[in-house]
């Protein structure tokens, strides 16, 4: 342990909350692209492509039509497959790899997309450093995250429970994937805080839908906390930054 480390206090582990914003997090996303080209990571979103074929919310096609270009990029070549298909520009490529990702016949974007990956991601500091290599100077990197400080954990935890994707490998907080960012490369220019939905209660039975009322009405208080001026107990976390 070096003398730097050695000399920091408890009381410098306190960090200050920024100044964010409560969003919805779809329409944030398709603002970011907005008449400007964009890459969209992670795209597929592999498990849910029934749930949004049945509830037409696939947000590449949100965001397809707002960008002036837009191009996804996603491990899962035959949800890569099926995009091309349906006459959507897309890749296949590790972005965990900066040489793959160079290597893409595509010009570098102004803003890049990385909705709901990183928590998927057993590498994220090398995942943050690859994107480098698809934006141009300047240009943005959008994540979405959930937030390891949000009320859904605190509440489930008391009630002996713990929500969680079972792909999810790492949670973050605001503070924890700024410090990420900073040393890959990024620098944070704004935070905005979500609150997630309940998707489907349809067919759910006992317990589950149990389960299901009371994680909406956590989430309600979520967003009545959020316009209290308390954005930090939304349950999801956005960052937007700049390549540095």
């Amino acid at each position: 342990m070096s003398d730097e480390q050695e000399a920091i206090t408890q009381v410098e582990m306190i960090q200050r909350l920024p100044r964010a914003r409560l969003v919805h997090r779809v329409p944030y996303l398709v603002d970011a692209v907005r008449g400007r080209s964009a890459a969209h990571v992670g795209f597929v979103d592999a498990g849910c492509w029934q749930l949004h074929e049945r509830l037409d919310r696939w947000i590449h096609a949100d965001l397809d039509r707002a960008a002036a270009r837009l191009v996804g990029i996603d491990i899962d070549v035959a949800g890569v497959e099926r995009a091309r298909r349906n006459g959507f520009e897309a890749h296949v490529a590790d972005c965990r790899d900066g040489a793959a990702l160079e290597a893409l016949p595509i010009e570098p974007v102004e803003v890049v997309v990385a909705g709901e990956v990183i928590e998927h991601v057993d590498e994220p500091g090398p995942f943050l450093a690859g994107l480098r290599s698809l934006v141009r100077p300047g240009g943005r990197l959008v994540l979405t995250t959930p937030n390891a400080s949000g009320l859904i954990s605190s509440v489930s935890a008391i009630a002996g429970f713990e929500v969680n994707h079972p792909d999810h490998v790492v949670a973050f907080t605001w503070f924890t994937l700024s410090n990420l960012l900073e040393r890959h490369g990024w620098t944070v220019r704004e935070v905005a805080t979500y609150v997630p939905e309940v998707k489907e209660r349809s067919g759910l039975r006992g317990r589950d839908r149990v389960l299901a009322g009371g994680a909406g009405a956590v989430l309600a208080l979520e967003r009545l906390l959020g316009r209290l001026g308390r954005p930090f107990a939304a349950d999801g976390l956005i960052l937007n930054a700049e390549r540095t």
